[in-house]
């Protein structure tokens, strides 16, 4: 399990972002970290020819300021459980782990992580698009969407505020996804019922494998059960789903181990996707020298996504549901579908 970031060897830093509460938490800890001052973090982060896989093995952290737009409307490829006002935003832009699956590495020109410091404009904005709402349903916000902020909470606390405003915004729902074992970096936070924490979970061969630095199952597991304990609403998200050889018996004895240590009905709901990506983030993808098996495999193009065909995705969908309602009322599994 990580407990702090990277040892960053460098920081820069807009000129506009000193003086923020963020900017100075990451300054005090990271003293001996060689400062330097920036116009503009797109300076650094799409500068061109870089190597998103090198730079992953050695982060560099820029702190920066948001400018407008601060939330995004979800796209196809995030489930929206049935919100018309589902959004995400980007406290920070990339992510400490690296899984194959993911799509930033494909989105961004660098691995360079890039740190939001001007939170009450983030906040600001949620307010205001919760006032335009056109419908009566909460605006639901995923706010890890390009990244995994608890896995940095115990430096940078983004999730303690975000929590802290959620809990006095009416017609709010957030989400925290996270694949972390630092639940403990909240635990003192009372639950509030405008947050869900959401953990991602693979069978072990599966996270060893296509879910580089990401902490073992046993963590997040333990994790899960804390926040449950402590009365946090937690989805837990068997997203993507790998077809692996005999990835049937795979997951259906993942399963049937994961409700022995995990109460279901406990579990606020769970999610199931398979393997899915825009389409040009692909391409950019497999043109590096990523060795993973997951871009070399036959993939259906479905109005710009990538993903499997789609007799053998329902197959998927339908088999892992099948599964899991075994253990979960079927209103609590919600599937992704193009």
């Amino acid at each position: 399990m990580k407990n702090t970031l990277p040892n960053l060897s460098h920081i820069y830093i807009e000129k506009d972002a000193f003086g923020y509460s963020l900017t100075e938490s990451i300054l005090s800890k990271y003293r001996s970290s060689k400062m330097i001052e920036i116009n503009n973090y797109k300076e650094i982060f799409n500068r061109s020819n870089q190597n998103f896989q090198l730079q992953k093995s050695s982060m560099k952290l820029i702190l920066a300021l948001k400018r407008p737009p601060y939330l995004y409307p979800v796209s196809s490829i995030v489930q929206e459980f049935d919100s018309p006002n589902g959004y995400y935003t980007t406290p920070v832009i990339n992510c400490l782990y690296n899984c194959d699956y993911c799509f930033l590495q494909g989105m961004y020109p660098s691995g360079n992580m890039v740190l939001f410091v001007n939170e009450n404009d983030f906040f600001e904005n949620t307010i205001f698009e919760i006032q335009k709402r056109k419908n009566k349903k909460p605006l639901y916000l995923s706010i890890s969407y390009n990244t995994d902020l608890m896995a940095m909470e115990n430096i940078i606390p983004i999730c303690r505020n975000w929590i802290n405003f959620s809990k006095s915004v009416s017609d709010l729902l957030l989400e925290i996804r996270t694949k972390s074992g630092l639940f403990s970096s909240i635990s003192d936070i009372p639950s509030n019922e405008n947050t869900i924490l959401s953990w991602t979970l693979s069978p072990e061969p599966i996270s060893k494998k296509y879910e580089s630095n990401a902490p073992p199952l046993k963590s997040r597991i333990n994790s899960i059960r804390s926040a449950i304990k402590k009365g946090w609403k937690v989805r837990v998200c068997f997203d993507p789903i790998i077809t692996v050889n005999d990835w049937q018996s795979l997951y259906s004895n993942f399963f049937s181990d994961i409700f022995k240590k995990i109460d279901p009905n406990q579990i606020y709901d769970v999610t199931i996707g398979v393997f899915r990506m825009n389409k040009e983030y692909f391409s950019r993808i497999k043109k590096t020298d990523i060795n993973s098996d997951l871009y070399f495999s036959n993939y259906e193009n479905d109005d710009g996504v990538l993903s499997l065909p789609k007799k053998y995705r329902d197959n998927v969908i339908n088999l892992i549901r099948f599964e899991l309602e075994k253990y979960l009322n079927k209103d609590k599994v919600h599937s992704w579908e193009v």
